[in-house]
């Protein structure tokens, strides 16, 4: 592909008017998804992950009132991506592991981070060096599979599924899960490393903001930026004057 496609490319997929409408169909699907599962009683536990993801994606149009103040699509597209594969390939297997349980619970719970993360860095004053910013995500990753973990615990206790305690003995559940928080915490690392080298330094997340957005955010950066120059330098007017005597 030739330099001057690949530039017309690059503004076709950074186009405003495109990301946000890919955004705001990729959150009706997640919103489809939650209503369906309510009204035809099907997988609640999901269905309430979808409600959740498609309420933290929204965040940034409702702060700022602003529809086309939203993530970059392939973020709302991966945090998606765990209820397409349960719709495609449910019940389908690869060595013995079932797309529909484990994997999709890895993807979903690193979905939910590294939204998190974006939201954080491209909304917000807050900036990470680029080690804390793959950290943050592995721990952000872990502790939504934590809280899944417990999710799903409730849900076979209060709503009679069957995610965590099917049959198996005590020791075996207890064996998979420390093993689902350990594949969550590589799912975690992917994660980390694709939000670093690809959503903070390649996917231009703020270039496909409204300008007014764009600007706010910089100035709230600014802001923090400045903030913390000042706090760090000592204050001139508190020192004592030469000679040691007061005037």
């Amino acid at each position: 592909m030739s330099q001057a496609a690949q530039t017309e490319l690059a503004r076709f997929v950074r186009s405003r008017r495109l990301n946000a409408a890919l955004a705001w169909l990729f959150v009706g699907f997640l919103v489809a998804v939650a209503v369906g599962s309510v009204v035809t009683g099907g997988d609640l536990v999901w269905g309430g992950f979808a409600a959740v993801v498609a309420a933290v994606t929204v965040v940034p149009a409702v702060a700022f009132r602003e529809p086309r103040a939203m993530l970059p699509w392939e973020v709302v597209a991966l945090a998606s991506f765990p209820l397409v594969a349960r719709v495609l390939v449910r019940g389908q297997t690869i060595g013995g592991v079932t797309f529909t349980g484990r994997v999709s619970t890895y993807l979903a719970v690193a979905a939910i981070a590294l939204i998190v993360a974006v939201e954080l860095d491209v909304f917000t004053p807050v900036r990470m060096n680029h080690s804390f910013a793959v950290f943050f995500v592995v721990i952000a990753t872990m502790a939504a599979a934590g809280v899944w973990a417990v999710v799903q615990w409730l849900s076979d206790l209060y709503l009679g599924t069957r995610l965590l305690l099917n049959g198996r003995p005590e020791h075996v559940v207890e064996a998979g899960l420390m093993w689902d928080f350990v594949a969550a915490t590589v799912a975690g690392l992917v994660a980390g490393l694709l939000f670093e080298y690809y959503f903070r330094r390649r996917a231009g997340s703020r270039e496909r903001l409204p300008e007014e957005v764009a600007e706010m955010a910089e100035e709230s950066e600014a802001a923090e930026v400045a903030g913390l120059s000042d706090a760090a330098e000592p204050d001139g007017d508190s020192r004592a004057p030469e000679g040691g005597e007061s005037p």
